[in-house]
């Protein structure tokens, strides 16, 4: 059985897609766009400002499950420009303050509205 989780604190899906979906003990979030929540729109900046938007995001999204980020198990990272990732690295590893998720980060050839990444997720729920 799965379960829909969705949060006006975060974008909303822009396709056939949920913001995340809860399974076996596990919340699914679906990749999350440095969207603005309320507007919907791509914030404007560097690929430290997208970071810190796209977590920010998915945040809204584990929290609404009832969960935190440290709870987080697994992170897929999409980059535009693998150049980017000793910014992106920085700011992604300001959300964790336990042992943080195991992850890929790859170079994309494009992603959603031009924008800089996107990051999946897979957290546990206790």
């Amino acid at each position: 059985m799965k379960q829909e989780v969705s949060t006006k604190n975060a974008p909303e899906a822009v396709g056939p897609y949920v913001q995340g979906i809860k399974a076996g003990g596990f919340l699914f979030v679906s990749g999350q766009l440095p969207l603005d929540p309320t507007t919907g729109v791509p914030v404007e900046g560097g690929i430290s400002v997208q970071t810190k938007r796209v977590m920010n995001n998915i945040k809204a999204i584990v929290e609404e499950a009832g969960a935190h980020l440290d709870a987080l198990v697994k992170t897929s990272c999409y980059l535009a420009d693998i150049e980017d990732f000793p910014a992106f690295n920085n700011a992604y590893g300001e959300f964790f303050t336990g042992v943080p998720p195991s992850r890929e980060a790859i170079e994309a050839a494009a992603l959603p509205k031009g924008v800089r990444l996107e990051i999946s997720a897979v957290c546990r729920l206790e």
